[in-house]
């Protein structure tokens, strides 16, 4: 319960301070004239800073880099009409990937609801599929209530994004301050696990599998401790990665059509599989054939929607990871499987050079030696900084909807959430050019993000699809582009150009001298796959 002060106040004035009543220190967003007010009123504090992006997509993805480094929840604020639908996009990449957002959306004077009037458009519609709920706020009187449970929705379960879509009159109006009541959190039930706790202890070949489910739920620590104990390998999703020391023993890489070889191999010889906060979809069930999935399998999920969604569990429980390693009794096994599986590891293809010009991998091992957070954007990049990730890197990347456009807002985001880190965006020549505005972004804040473009002028992983499916025909991925070095230099950024293995040394060298964001545009090997 928050205690807000009893004095009357505008809607505007009531949004702000339940925003800071609520801890929001940090909003991205882009003015409009539905929301003008609430502008106003931020202009008159200075506990939550505003950020202008220059595109609403990237103010949502922003927020997605700015929650993931944080553990806080992200704020958007837009205004009504094209403002909201800007934030679709972003809105369902968060949605994917259960990062914990409250977009705030501006609409049209509740008297001109259904009227079709100037942007009017019915944004909760547009959404419902992409969020976690929606809600419409027509009076002030329900303003502070109406946030205060989006950000409990936003945070309980499966963490997501709620829209709040607020009428122009709200802002306008006038409500009495009263207290914020959130709803009451029920106890989590502490289930049986008699079931997961036989097929773990009769098993001889356990594999863990740890998604994103892991991070969210904070056991990290269980995990590993739990994986020790039962001697049991480990694989990790995409959007799991760093829920397991990479640098471990226990740890083979990631399973799925793009991962290691040997996470697809162990899991086709286990006679368990733990599935931890996964999802296991179709870019890893796609990786193995039905008789390989054709045993026991535990999966574990606090969204019980996910559970036997792509994959028949022998048994499955609704319930928070951390709960769940706490609760379950299991004896010590020997370790023979992991050695066994251990010798996997060497199945793991090394990447093919196909020339002697810059690979991505070359470029890839070297931002690792100096970035504390890396984001990507979508494609093959992204795959070879997935494959080759070392220990203690913050990886933040889309996974779930695969959003080209994410990786450079995201990486703002995570500058602002932690200024003190090296932030580094991996980014394509294509899916850069998705939210290339927010150069301005970058420059006017002054945030230290490093841009680093692998250029070879396709849309690489589109071009790599063709290839496999059609035999060759490359129809419509040959991309051209502009001189990223003179457009970051346009806005005033620092960048430079790199085509040769002997100058990587000395260009990260100028690119990480100082605080200030960079961008390097490497010509790189144009037929590389992944």
């Amino acid at each position: 319960m928050l205690q807000a002060k009893t004095k009357i106040q505008t809607g505007a004035q009531l949004l702000v301070n339940t925003l800071q009543q609520l801890g929001v220190d940090t909003i991205f967003g882009y003015p409009g004239s539905v929301i003008l007010n609430v502008y106003e009123e931020l202009s008159k504090q200075s506990n939550i800073r505003h950020f202008l992006v220059r595109h609403e997509q990237a103010a949502v993805h922003a927020a997605e880099g700015y929650a993931k480094f944080s553990k806080k929840t992200g704020v958007v604020l837009v205004t009504a009409g094209p403002g909201a639908t800007n934030i679709i996009t972003g809105c369902a990449d968060a949605y994917f990937d259960g990062i914990p957002l409250v977009i705030l959306t501006g609409q049209v004077d509740k008297e001109l609801l259904g009227k079709n009037a100037f942007q009017e458009i019915d944004i909760l519609r547009m959404t419902k599929n992409c969020s976690k709920a929606g809600i419409r706020v027509t009076s002030p009187d329900t303003l502070a209530q109406s946030i205060a449970e989006a950000f409990y929705i936003a945070n309980s379960g499966k963490k997501g994004p709620v829209v709040v879509d607020i009428t122009q009159n709200v802002f306008e109006g006038h409500a009495m301050c009263n207290e914020l009541h959130y709803p009451k959190i029920s106890e989590i039930n502490l289930q049986n696990f008699t079931e997961a706790e036989i097929l773990i202890n009769f098993s001889n070949r356990p594999v863990i599998v740890a998604g994103a489910g892991v991070l969210h739920s904070g056991a990290e620590n269980e995990l590993f401790n739990f994986a020790k104990r039962i001697n049991s390998p480990v694989v990790s999703t995409m959007l799991g990665l760093g829920a397991y020391p990479q640098n471990d023993e226990n740890y083979l890489g990631m399973p799925g059509i793009y991962g290691h070889e040997a996470a697809n191999v162990v899991i086709k010889q286990a006679d368990l599989i733990i599935l931890l906060g996964a999802r296991f979809n179709d870019r890893i069930t796609s990786a193995f054939s039905d008789a390989d999935l054709d045993k026991n399998i535990i999966q574990v999920d606090i969204n019980a929607e996910e559970l036997n969604r792509n994959i028949k569990a022998t048994a499955a429980y609704c319930t928070d990871i951390k709960t769940f390693l706490n609760t379950i009794v299991v004896k010590e096994k020997n370790n023979s499987w992991l050695y066994m599986a251990q010798e996997l590891k060497k199945m793991n293809k090394t990447p093919v050079r196909k020339s002697n010009l810059l690979h991505s991998v070359d470029i890839i091992k070297e931002i690792y030696k100096y970035a504390d957070i890396v984001t990507t954007e979508v494609g093959q990049h992204q795959i070879f900084a997935v494959q080759n990730l070392p220990q203690g890197v913050k990886f933040i990347t889309s996974g779930g909807f695969g959003t080209m456009g994410f990786g450079f807002p995201a990486a703002i985001g995570a500058a602002v959430a932690a200024a003190e880190k090296s932030v580094v965006c991996i980014a394509g020549d294509g899916s850069f050019q998705m939210n290339i505005q927010e150069l301005a972004t970058v420059k006017e804040y002054n945030l230290p993000v490093k841009i680093m473009i692998l250029n070879n002028g396709w849309l690489g992983m589109v071009r790599q699809l063709q290839k496999n499916r059609f035999g060759g025909n490359y129809y419509e991925t040959r991309i051209s582009n502009p001189d990223f070095v003179k457009l970051a230099e346009s806005y005033g950024i620092q960048a430079e150009r790199v085509s040769s293995p002997d100058e990587l040394k000395a260009a990260f060298k100028r690119a990480f001298a100082d605080n200030t964001p960079f961008l390097i545009d490497f010509a790189i090997e144009p037929m590389e796959e992944v």
